[in-house]
């Protein structure tokens, strides 16, 4: 069963479906070390892939699993980051989310505005009863993203990641239907 990734509107963004045209500012994104400095896996060297991260995108929505958004200012058009839900399980009404923005974007409350209308539309869409979030818990500003949301942070995940050969902890947050 196929999940057509929506296209949606915020007072600044739009959020769409990735296209091939996105490699090169997704590329970008995902080679900048100090993006990804909590992310679990390395920076991109090769461009090769952002097109394989498109074509990843375009698989989780013809599985039906979730759907990955890019973002864009509305403002200038220009690509901010992207917006994520994933994991989708209809049996447990239960999905995952996720988030990257680039450096320029950080600190004008474009990460919380993406992922409040990827959760409106995934509530409304997906009859979610759970939403839950990881994030390494050196990393504060995402933490805060996740808390003005909603999100109750649930547990530590102690020693569950790598991050630049850095052996990492991560928080676990959950934001249920009736918190929404």
């Amino acid at each position: 069963m196929s999940l057509p990734t929506p296209t949606l509107h915020t007072a600044r963004l739009r959020l769409r479906p990735f296209t091939d045209a996105d490699s090169d500012v997704l590329f970008a994104l995902h080679s900048n070390a100090y993006v990804l400095r909590y992310w679990d896996a390395p920076p991109w060297s090769e461009p090769v892939r952002a097109e394989r991260f498109i074509a990843a995108c375009r698989q989780l929505a013809e599985e039906g699993s979730g759907a990955r958004l890019a973002i864009d200012r509305t403002s200038d058009g220009a690509f901010v980051g992207w917006c994520s839900i994933s994991r989708w399980n209809p049996d447990y009404r239960s999905a995952a989310m996720g988030y990257c923005l680039g450096e320029a974007a950080w600190g004008h409350g474009y990460a919380t505005e993406a992922a409040r209308a990827v959760l409106q539309w995934a509530f409304d869409t997906l009859d979610l009863n759970r939403v839950q979030a990881e994030t390494d818990t050196r990393n504060g500003a995402s933490a805060r993203v996740l808390e003005k949301l909603g999100f109750v942070r649930e547990g530590t995940l102690r020693q569950d990641c790598v991050v630049d050969g850095v052996v990492s902890d991560s928080w676990v947050y959950g934001l249920l239907r009736s918190e929404w």
